[in-house]
């Protein structure tokens, strides 16, 4: 599949794409492709689990230790956020798409009052729930693949650890790979 991604990113939109090792000789594969430039990890390189939890913006308590066995897709979202409005439809279809494949969605809207959060919602009828982070402090539970704009959105593995990311708006196609890539890790 590593190939596949490869071959579909970085050839047809002859774009940036490569593996780099760090200093601690973590291995990740990048590519820039559709709108924003996704990562996607090893399976032996992943961090530890994330450890998440919250109120949506309906008022009940999340926490996506209650999810972990599944593919966890996390959208880091505001209501403010003009590639955030353009990428929700996307968002809500593969939502649907991948509802009976264990696959999770989860918003987490940042740096929002919770009236402009849930007219967001109300109005792209996204279909799944959101945790309000107001101050963005639970962004850091996602570590040095976590957002670094908004939006961004990390795939967790069915081990809860991030497996991929993709900063700025996401395409349908590039978000379907990157989460079939997961899924196919087991």
């Amino acid at each position: 599949m590593r190939k596949l991604l490869a071959v579909i990113f970085c050839l047809p939109f002859l774009v940036g794409c490569g593996t780099s090792e760090s200093s601690t000789g973590d291995t990740q594969t990048s590519y820039v492709a559709g709108n924003g430039a996704m990562t996607l990890l090893d399976i032996a390189q992943r961090g530890e689990v994330v450890q998440l939890s919250g109120i949506t913006l309906d008022g009940a308590q999340l926490d996506l230790a209650n999810y972990l066995g599944k593919v966890i897709v996390v959208n880091v979202w505001a209501s403010w956020c003009g590639p955030c409005r353009a990428e929700a439809v996307e968002l809500t279809n593969l939502s649907t798409e991948f509802a009976n494949q264990d696959v999770q969605f989860i918003g987490l809207n940042t740096r929002d009052g919770l009236a402009a959060a849930q007219a967001f919602n109300k109005r792209f009828k996204t279909g799944y729930p959101s945790i309000q982070d107001q101050d963005g402090k639970l962004t850091l539970a996602f570590g040095k693949l976590g957002p670094a704009a908004t939006p961004t959105t990390l795939v967790l593995d069915r081990s809860g650890r991030v497996a991929g990311r993709i900063l700025g708006p996401v395409t349908e196609t590039q978000l379907r790979l990157l989460i079939n890539a997961v899924l196919e890790d087991g």
